[in-house]
């Protein structure tokens, strides 16, 4: 099976037919969502609740690890203990776990999260503080990549069922890594499409740095290579899932279509389309 989403449902004005429902305008295109906010602060049971209400029974949510969890920044400047923040954290997923509606928690790491003695400690750390979640792990640092680490981290994120995310990013110096098609769990796997702004990508976080990171439109034969990849990974992968962050200039939902139309496929279980919406 092959799925298609976005980061996010806001931001992709060709699918809404009106601002104020979204989210369901979204749910009537893609089958999932990742959602960036829960990197900035762990979501209230609330608008948890909320998101299970308004979606189909069948949609799920990928959602990001708390920036605290991830080592972005100190889990102290958020919490009296390491345990709490992570304990918050899977309280926060109940309802989501009840519906049915977790895909995983994907766990992206910062450039400085390197191949060390002490970064492959927090990983079993992760699993132990959540166990038996489904977690996917991006690395940022190329250092995981090394010849020497690569396959002994596979191996790793395997033993401890973490599924390897798989990235198409500019190739710049430091905080890119290589589009490495592996598999590390037969249940599922991500590609996280980024897009490919090398200048945009290597500028680092100055005072526009949202409006020109992932400004980029992938073209037909970067799309076709996209549909390629997905049928490789479908031979030892149950799910590929394909979710699109190249949103800067508004290209993420119209890739995200042209991936769909090359592969033929359809979703089901998608919100009903509001009557009058022929974008595609």
């Amino acid at each position: 099976m092959i799925e298609i989403g976005l980061v996010g449902w806001s931001g992709h004005d060709t699918l809404y037919i009106s601002k104020k429902n979204q989210l369901m305008d979204y749910c009537s295109h893609f089958p999932l969502v990742e959602i960036d906010t829960s990197f900035y602060g762990i979501p209230k049971k609330s608008t948890i609740k909320q998101w299970v209400e308004q979606t189909p029974a069948t949609f799920k949510f990928i959602l990001k690890a708390f920036q605290g969890m991830t080592k972005h920044k100190e889990w102290s400047d958020f919490y009296e203990t390491e345990e709490e923040m992570f304990e918050t954290y899977k309280q926060m997923l109940t309802g989501l776990l009840e519906a049915e509606k977790l895909k995983t928690i994907l766990f992206q790491f910062p450039p400085f999260f390197a191949c060390t003695v002490e970064n492959v400690a927090y990983l079993k750390i992760i699993r132990k503080q959540l166990p038996k979640l489904p977690i996917a792990v991006e690395f940022r640092n190329p250092t995981w990549y090394q010849p020497a680490y690569q396959e002994k981290m596979f191996q790793l994120l395997t033993e401890l069922q973490f599924s390897h995310v798989i990235v198409d990013q500019p190739q710049t110096p430091g905080n890119s890594v290589p589009l490495v098609p592996k598999v590390t769990i037969p249940q599922y796997t991500i590609v996280r499409l980024h897009g490919r702004n090398f200048e945009g990508w290597g500028q680092g976080k100055t005072q526009n740095w949202r409006a020109t990171r992932t400004l980029y439109c992938y073209q037909p034969e970067e799309i076709a290579t996209f549909a390629q990849l997905a049928a490789e990974l479908s031979k030892v992968c149950k799910e590929v899932i394909f979710i699109f962050n190249n949103n800067s200039g508004g290209d993420a939902a119209p890739n995200a279509k042209q991936l769909q139309e090359s592969l033929a496929i359809q979703f089901e279980g998608l919100a009903p389309r509001q009557l009058g919406l022929e974008l595609f």
